[in-house]
């Protein structure tokens, strides 16, 4: 009846930077560190098991050989992905398929809905989301005539915001943004705009300017979803999302809390503070930027500690 802490795995991006250093400490390898991949099973980032009997074990091999420990759910991969992003300069923007299309013309990759939650971001932050094309005509015409400023939509963002994103919304983190990404276990990414910018060896990213085109809602849906908060005396839990791929929520705890694990499986992040973790008689330290699984086999666990985390699950 263990936690499952994980080694996170970082990955370098053009538009990365060095926040995930200068936030949660974390030990990464080039000063444009994108992308913590903090609880991943994904063949292009497969974390392993850092405590207990299972130490040194990726997640995917654990998926396979032990799924007694995710209450014995089906399917062929483990289905979420938790990164951190450092949008140290603008993101391509960008769209990603549903499962449909993904298994079709991606060798059978998962699609890629997400959703983004604010750690920090600049006084003047802001992300594109969604697009103002009334018809894929006109969505295929003002791509091909770069008319980016009439095409994409920028909404202003702060810190502690959240953004669901489902597969076909196009979309871009911009510069001086920090976010915690939960998604669907998937790697498929289509650039549709990518500010003309040139790579470590010279050359422009690749575009993938059909598939966006084919795969994108239109026209754009706004994400209308209210968000439901649960108040105790020593914690406060607000739900962000609760659909077919996950639920989201962000947990603040205040002191001793007790809870019972109803779910196969739970994803916990700490984005701030620090605190303990009790399962039966372990306890183990939190501390900002500690990502760990609470597996089918603890049903019951404490959270001690002024601590923000947040918490995924099916």
């Amino acid at each position: 009846m263990q936690p499952l802490f994980l080694n996170p795995l970082f990955m370098y991006r053009i538009w990365g930077g060095t926040a995930l250093k200068d936030n949660f400490n974390y030990e990464i390898p080039s000063q444009n560190t994108g992308e913590c991949w903090a609880i991943s099973s994904h063949e292009n980032g497969d974390c392993t098991i850092a405590n207990g009997e299972f130490k040194g074990i990726t997640l995917s091999q654990l998926w396979n050989d032990h799924r007694e420990l995710f209450g014995n759910v089906s399917g062929d991969k483990f289905p979420l992905l938790t990164k951190i992003l450092d949008a140290n300069d603008n993101l391509s923007v960008q769209v990603h398929p549903n499962d449909e299309y993904a298994k079709v013309n991606e060798n059978g990759e998962l699609g890629k809905t997400e959703c983004w939650y604010i750690i920090d971001c600049d006084e003047d932050a802001e992300m594109i989301f969604g697009h103002n094309a009334k018809s894929r005509e006109e969505l295929t015409e003002m791509i091909y005539n770069n008319q980016w400023d009439n095409l994409l939509r920028r909404v202003k963002i702060k810190k502690g915001d959240f953004f669901y994103v489902p597969s076909g919304t196009i979309h871009a983190l911009c510069k001086g943004t920090l976010v915690l990404e939960t998604q669907q276990n998937s790697d498929t990414t289509y650039r549709v705009y990518d500010y003309d910018r040139i790579d470590n060896n010279g050359n422009k990213r690749e575009l993938h300017v059909q598939k966006s085109i084919d795969v994108t809602t239109v026209p754009h849906i706004e994400d209308n979803n209210t968000y439901n908060t649960v108040s105790k005396d020593n914690f406060k839990c607000t739900t962000f999302v609760s659909n077919n791929f996950f639920s989201v929520h962000k947990l603040n705890i205040f002191g001793e809390c007790t809870f019972n694990h109803e779910q196969p499986f739970s994803l916990y992040s700490i984005l701030e503070g620090e605190g303990t973790l009790t399962c039966g008689n372990e306890t183990y330290t939190l501390a900002k930027g500690s990502n760990f699984i609470l597996p089918s086999d603890v049903k019951e666990f404490k959270l001690n500690g002024n601590v923000e985390m947040i918490v995924s699950h099916m």
